[in-house]
């Protein structure tokens, strides 16, 4: 018998209708992080049935909610995941690392680089991007009405949501940037941000940004060092209680503090119901020094610490990934997080960030999954090559990656992950 029936929806947000609206689909023999082997059934983009393996069709089809047949899809040798989300990236300036001299900010190129950056984040898993994209000075509004008709053409496939960053926002010149940033809500960014920390004043700004936010109902993104504990202090003191939610990052700097300063900066960022989003795989553009912000210490003070990928092939790092899978291992491998909790930040924790509804492999929650060629989460963050995407119930995404062992005597092994060849390709 199926282990987990039909339910009620758990978030507030119908199933997608329209061309988006997928399918049912059978997902086969996947494993889960309890170690269950589970056949999964996904109808109206959410998740309608789970059940041990078997027990939820047979043959080539088995009955989805409409009773049409539902696709079949093999996930034998694959674990199964909350897909992750990635809470900060930066689309309008992806993939400009080769460029000599300033980041062109043409329209078509912005799109085209934006859409790009989203279909690479997507292919590692991330079926929602935040997008921080800068607005007034050279650019005015052009980026971001190229980055709003990417995620428009991207419908479907990944939600792209964008965070308009202006650059000042206080004295004369600030008059400029508080109007371009109310164009920007207007013409579609759906969170307001920027960078204090470069501002003449960066306390003005905050109070501008969070007068913006209050005015159009956003969540506020902003871009920190956090080295500065009494400005972090007024920031967090003005933040506590916005709704629907304010979100920092990277706030490396958090970890340069000295211990009591720091674990004082967790508690009022705790209080405040501040979300910290730190960038494991390198910085941004906006913030000049790198490091990672100290997850445990945030974690242990009740903070909600979501993992980004901040840079994608950008001057900021040009060899940026945009894997979120990444930054869980390099949170596990390097600062002492079990993988559960890794893999929390990128999935369960980012999406609360982004203010998604949560996800777990059970009746009644969104159809967005993640399946990755393994058997338990630390192999799957050590090595996760093979992956298929699932959005809104339905796959949109695979990357299938083969390992061979040529002219190996050991080729009739059972254990080995893909059996040799007699002679060299």
């Amino acid at each position: 018998m199926p282990d987990s029936q039909p339910q009620p929806s758990h978030s507030s947000s119908g199933p997608p209708s329209g061309p988006d609206e997928a399918g049912a689909l059978l997902l086969c023999g996947a494993r889960l992080t309890d170690g269950r082997v589970v056949d999964v059934r996904l109808a109206g983009g959410r998740i309608e049935a789970v059940g041990t393996a078997g027990s939820l069709g047979a043959g080539t089809a088995a009955p989805g909610a409409s009773g049409a047949s539902a696709t079949r899809v093999d996930l034998g040798g694959h674990l199964l995941l909350p897909a992750p989300a990635e809470p900060h990236a930066h689309g309008d300036t992806a993939l400009s690392a080769d460029f000599e001299g300033p980041v062109p900010y043409d329209g078509r190129d912005v799109q085209r680089r934006a859409t790009e950056a989203a279909l690479l984040q997507l292919g590692h898993g991330a079926t929602a991007v935040r997008s921080h994209v800068h607005v007034g000075d050279v650019q005015g509004l052009g980026a971001l009405t190229a980055v709003l008709q990417a995620r428009r053409a991207l419908r479907g496939l990944v939600e792209l949501t964008t965070v308009a960053m202006p650059r000042v926002l206080t004295g004369v010149a600030g008059a400029d940037g508080l109007a371009i940033l109310r164009d920007a809500v207007k013409m579609g960014a759906s969170v307001v941000g920027g960078c204090p920390d470069l501002d003449p004043d960066p306390t003005g700004y905050v109070e501008a940004v969070l007068e913006i936010a209050s005015e159009y109902g956003c969540p506020v993104d902003l871009h920190t060092d956090g080295d500065d504990p009494a400005r972090l202090a007024r920031l967090t003191a003005m933040a506590g209680g916005l709704r629907p939610g304010v979100t920092l990052g990277p706030c490396g700097g958090l970890a340069r503090l000295a211990s009591q300063a720091a674990s004082r900066a967790a508690d009022q960022l705790a209080a405040a119901g501040v979300t910290v989003a730190c960038l494991p795989q390198g910085g941004c553009g906006t913030v000049d020094r790198r490091g990672t912000a100290p997850v445990r210490l945030l974690r242990a003070a009740g903070v909600r610490v979501a993992a980004g990928s901040g840079a994608l092939r950008d001057v900021s790092n040009p060899v940026g990934r945009g894997d979120p899978l990444e930054a869980a291992y390099l949170l596990a491998s390097r600062y002492g997080l079990r993988p559960e909790e890794a893999y929390d930040t990128v999935s369960g924790a980012a999406r609360a960030a982004l203010g998604l509804p949560e996800v777990r492999v059970e009746a009644g929650f969104p159809a967005e999954l993640l399946a990755v060629r393994g058997a338990r989460l630390a192999g799957v963050l050590s090595l996760a090559y093979s992956r298929i995407v699932v959005h809104r119930g339905r796959v949109v995404a695979r990357t299938s990656a083969v390992r061979e062992y040529c002219g190996s005597a050991t080729s009739a092994a059972v254990d080995l992950p893909r059996q040799g060849r007699g002679e060299p390709s």
